[in-house]
């Protein structure tokens, strides 16, 4: 039994080297991926960069050159009502917005995966796991994150942690479908067979197995975690002033939206831009990391 055990191990060793051949090449052929690729790059070296690349302190106020027109001296993308810098703004809220998501998604996947993997392991946890995961999903994401929020109060971490509890629900029955589907495997009937715990199989042959199913849920998780930092920011529950938020901007420029219109663009091009970058790599991975190849 021992030399089927390494036998099946040698296999999966060597199934694995392919894998990652065959997705890196799926991921460089397909277009719209590799688009999204770069451009989640763009953004994300945007975002790290930001006190660099910025070229005025994103608080900084210039009375005497409120509403300032894009491209004007100084100021590529203008100013808002109190003379602050549209393009600094823009890149310190995508930061704030990466930050959140970055946050919420860690959240989600540290509750929502070991859930997801006893659920789909145990039968008798199985039970209580669903039911409990079925009655959160029957609240919408945005209305659940922000009774979560309200509650907490009004800051970056709390719109974290209520985002990311908002999506726990779906990370639990995304490893819990892939853990159904995995626990039938070769390598894992050989270890059954060596009596080895449920626990060391969840930990060395389904967990690590299930990763790319998690980083591709991760990539669908945080487009949405971005606009529902935008609501909640928008909706004083998120960011809160001075500290520059994509949402904060867009409710601070509705007021002024046909005096400086620009004001409520840029900040919504921003998030446009960082929800496409996620979408599309997303839709690559999860492409690439099918066995039939790419599209």
């Amino acid at each position: 039994m021992s030399a089927a055990t390494e036998t099946s191990v040698d296999r999966l060793s060597v199934d694995l080297g392919s894998s990652r051949g065959r997705v890196l090449k799926n991921l460089l052929h397909d277009r719209l991926g590799l688009t999204g690729g770069i451009l989640l790059l763009l953004v994300v070296v945007a975002a790290v960069f930001a006190p660099l690349i910025a070229p005025h302190p994103p608080t900084q106020v210039h009375f005497e050159t409120p509403f300032q027109q894009p491209r004007t001296v100084g100021f590529p993308l203008g100013t808002d009502d109190l003379g602050r810098d549209i393009l600094s703004r823009v890149l310190f809220g995508t930061r704030a917005s990466l930050e959140v998501g970055i946050l919420a998604v860690a959240l989600s996947i540290v509750v929502g995966a070991p859930l997801g993997l006893v659920a789909g392991y145990w039968r008798r946890l199985d039970a209580v796991v669903s039911r409990l995961t079925d009655l959160t999903l029957a609240f919408p994401f945005l209305v659940l994150a922000v009774g979560l929020a309200a509650i907490r109060g009004a800051s970056l971490s709390n719109a974290a942690i209520a985002l990311g509890i908002a999506h726990v629900p779906q990370m639990i029955r995304v490893v819990r479908a892939e853990t159904l589907r995995l626990k039938g495997s070769e390598y894992v009937l050989a270890a059954r067979s060596m009596d080895a715990s449920g626990l060391r199989i969840l930990a060395t042959h389904l967990l690590p197995n299930a990763v790319p199913s998690i980083i591709v849920q991760a990539t669908v998780i945080m487009p949405a975690v971005v606009i529902g930092e935008a609501l909640l920011s928008f909706l004083g529950l998120g960011i809160q002033p001075p500290t520059p938020s994509l949402g904060i901007m867009l409710s601070d420029a509705q007021q002024y939206i046909f005096r400086a219109p620009y004001a409520a663009l840029f900040p919504g091009l921003a998030i446009v831009l960082v929800c496409l970058a996620f979408n599309l790599f997303g839709d690559a991975l999860r492409d690439a990391l099918e066995p039939g190849g790419h599209r």
